[in-house]
């Protein structure tokens, strides 16, 4: 299962209006709602999704609690990988060490730059089913991208635009507002998109030697990670590798893996993992990458991402990215 840093969770809980009793939620998930936050406490990623929606329906100005907390954020905040942010020679060296360290901060979110005609699309890549808590995460993810591209850059930062999977929950103004430019829903992707002359704009505190120190505290906090993530990764890759052939069992997984099916069960489970979440997470993948990189029709991405129907395919797409097989390829390639 995917973990996310307690430090969102308590940013979460700390910018919720006055009046609004919330200590409830935060401590069932066992945060303390005081003292010194530790980034590496993690909590179940579902878990902290449910947590957002429930606080968000107690908000009364809930709609804009995710913009909130997210321009709340610091680079500070994150420990090293912060600091690696900030002393990076520009946003371009940003943002390619959140795709390179952005693990550190979590299992739940990775991130990555894509270059387009018009700039480059940083996006946010979130597992998860889509629900109501998981967009409202992913509001607070762009907003803070989007603030701490702010504190370390020395020129004005402005993204081109600001885009988001989702549908929009409400009035669409109160996110141009807050972004200052325009903001597109049922789009595709979460990303913000990048003009190429911010990304090489100077950090104010860019320093290759110093985010370099940072570097290598980060590739040794990596290391400290991989046998974890490396099974969960060899998991989804067997997994995607016979999907056509309709959704494996875990014994089969196991045997191709050269490993029993207990010992699997077991060893997924240590990594914050079931096999059913790497199932979907893998099915998932699989059909994105082929919307957006293949002109192969609905009917032939549904049996290869293991569904015997498309309707079954367009339900369980609608529930991972929170729209359709179609609108998700239209905004991905924009046709």
């Amino acid at each position: 299962m995917s973990q996310i840093t307690s430090l969102y969770v308590r940013k979460v809980f700390s910018h919720v209006s006055p009046g609004v009793e919330a200590r409830d939620l935060l401590e069932a998930l066992g945060v303390a709602a005081a003292g010194e936050i530790d980034p590496k406490q993690m909590v179940p990623a579902d878990k902290f999704y449910d947590f957002f929606a429930a606080l968000a329906a107690r908000d009364p100005e809930g709609i804009a609690l995710p913009l909130r907390i997210g321009a709340s954020m610091r680079s500070d905040e994150y420990g090293a990988f912060g600091l690696a942010w900030k002393t990076a020679p520009n946003l371009r060296g940003s943002y390619t060490r959140s795709e390179r360290y952005g693990r550190v901060l979590g299992s739940a979110e990775t991130y990555s730059l894509q270059q387009s005609q018009d700039g480059w699309f940083f996006n946010l890549e979130k597992s998860g089913d889509g629900r109501l808590g998981m967009q409202l995460s992913n509001e607070a993810s762009m907003a803070a991208v989007d603030v701490i591209s702010k504190e370390v850059t020395t020129e004005n930062f402005m993204p081109l635009a600001v885009f988001f999977k989702h549908a929009a929950r409400g009035d669409t103004s109160i996110y141009e507002a807050h972004f200052g430019c325009p903001v597109h829903f049922e789009s595709g992707r979460d990303a913000l998109l990048v003009s190429e002359a911010s990304m090489d704009v100077p950090n104010t505190l860019g320093d290759e030697t110093v985010a370099g120190f940072f570097d290598r505290h980060l590739e040794l906090e990596l290391a400290s990670m991989t046998g974890r993530d490396d099974l969960e990764h060899d998991v989804r890759r067997t997994i995607a590798k016979i999907l056509s052939e309709g959704v494996p069992a875990l014994s089969r997984v196991a045997a191709e893996l050269g490993l029993g099916s207990r010992t699997l069960q077991r060893r997924l489970s240590e990594s914050g993992h079931s096999f059913q979440s790497v199932v979907d997470s893998a099915r998932k993948d699989l059909a994105q990458r082929l919307l957006r990189e293949t002109d192969y029709s609905l009917a032939e991405i549904a049996f290869l991402a293991g569904f015997s129907e498309q309707s079954g395919f367009t339900r369980a797409f609608k529930r991972w990215a929170g729209q359709t097989p179609r609108s998700y390829r239209l905004g991905a390639t924009g046709n």
